[in-house]
């Protein structure tokens, strides 16, 4: 047992040549099974009957509202099954609109293609940006990153890891498995992030543009406000601005009103009563509905989480703590302070991941630390079916830890001037 711990403390079992055994392995699973789905689908229907890409089917349903001139048609339960239906056929379970007006232009621009086709274009194009967003990620780190990841202007047996790594990450499957945004997500707060202190104006606009998943904004404005980070909090502001403003001007207030009636919607029926199901939503509300909780404590304990994390957030994004440490955690913390994120959200643990492999090749990694890391790439995989079967919440219990380490590493660092960045 002792042997045990010492491996996992030192984290000398993760070296890179398993890392490369264990991602091709998860790479040519997670391949096959999507392979298999397709496969077995009609084209439309997978085996199960339900869209292939499932989630996006809501996409591109409210898209050909749009196109028609109804953008306020999606936020209609009743309207937007209705359309699913028509699409996909009867059986189509329903699968909800539940993001701003703003983003129904994407939707619009989706439906002006065939159903596989503009799955096909989303996903790809998006996968294609996160990856690029941890390609600038590494190739922003020292030769001593470079040395594991390899480098990404390297030949191309050097660059393989990093980009195995980034392909075989289990979100990405989860997300492909839903057609979902979770690659521009991690896109989105990776290349913000990596920009935030040379061009904080450019980031400002890419945090702005995760208004479309709003409940992520809970804790970006609170670190950029309490560093003093002006110039991208007003370039965040005024993109979300204009975004508002285009989107009233284009869908109209109606769209606005019919967007806020079904945020109660989802409020009630999607977290709150736990119809999508408390297995798949990775927060510390859902933990605690999963176990019994009543409502108004599962709110309280979510509220207490998000307080602390937030305390925690801005001490060290004030603290001389290095950014890796710092971008890492918000990643962490824009997860852990919503009670409304799924496994595909998983997917903003990816820069966390990169920026962390960073920082401990540079610097040296803490007690546990390479063990949390490998448990919080491969998390996302087992967290869904693990918590099904056995109210075992694995993914919230891997971020929480991931974060615990990240303040310890940081207090023990600024304790020793000379370790700090």
């Amino acid at each position: 047992m002792t042997r045990i711990l010492d491996l996992l403390r030192g984290g000398d079992w993760l070296s890179a040549a398993r890392m490369r055994l264990w991602a091709l392995a998860v790479l040519v699973a997670s391949a096959g099974g999507l392979l298999y789905l397709v496969a077995t689908s009609d084209g439309l229907m997978d085996y199960q009957d339900r869209p292939l890409g499932t989630d996006f089917s809501n996409v591109y349903a409210a898209g050909t509202y749009v196109l028609e001139g109804r953008p306020a048609a999606p936020f209609d339960p009743r309207l937007q099954h209705t359309r699913e239906r028509e699409i996909f056929g009867e059986k189509t379970p329903f699968f909800g609109w539940h993001y701003p007006p703003f983003f129904l232009w994407l939707a619009a621009a989706l439906a002006l293609m065939p159903y596989q086709l503009a799955l096909s274009v989303w996903q790809a194009a998006t996968l294609i940006l996160y990856l690029l967003s941890i390609r600038t990620l590494v190739a922003s780190g020292s030769s001593a990153t470079s040395a594991l990841w390899g480098e990404p202007t390297a030949g191309r047996g050097e660059a393989s890891l990093w980009l195995l790594l980034a392909l075989a990450f289990p979100a990405v499957f989860v997300n492909l498995g839903h057609g979902h945004n979770g690659f521009l997500t991690a896109a989105l707060i990776g290349l913000a992030l990596i920009h935030l202190d040379a061009r904080p104006v450019l980031a400002g606009v890419l945090f702005g543009l995760l208004a479309y998943k709003p409940q992520f904004g809970i804790m970006i404005p609170l670190v950029l406000i309490a560093t003093g980070r002006w110039r991208a909090v007003f370039a965040a502001g005024a993109t979300v601005a204009l975004l508002t403003l285009a989107a009233t001007l284009a869908f109209g207030t109606e769209t606005w009103r019919a967007f806020f009636t079904f945020a109660e919607y989802t409020r009630v029926h999607v977290l709150e009563t736990g119809e999508t199901g408390w297995h798949k939503i990775q927060s510390v509300f859902s933990v605690a509905r999963m176990w019994g909780a009543p409502i108004p404590l599962a709110y309280a304990v979510q509220s207490a989480i998000t307080i602390v994390v937030a305390g925690a957030l801005v001490w060290l994004w004030r603290s001389p703590a290095s950014f890796a440490l710092k971008a890492a955690a918000l990643c962490l913390a824009a997860i852990l302070a919503t009670p409304y994120s799924l496994d595909y959200d998983m997917m903003a643990l990816a820069p966390a991941i990169a920026f962390l492999s960073a920082e401990g090749l540079r610097r040296g990694f803490g007690p546990y630390e390479k063990t949390a890391l490998a448990a919080l790439w491969a998390v996302p995989l087992v967290t869904r079916s693990v918590a099904q079967a056995t109210l075992i919440p694995l993914g919230v219990i891997a971020m929480l830890v991931m974060f615990a380490l990240i303040m310890s590493k940081a207090a023990a660092a600024i304790a020793k001037p000379i370790a700090v960045g």
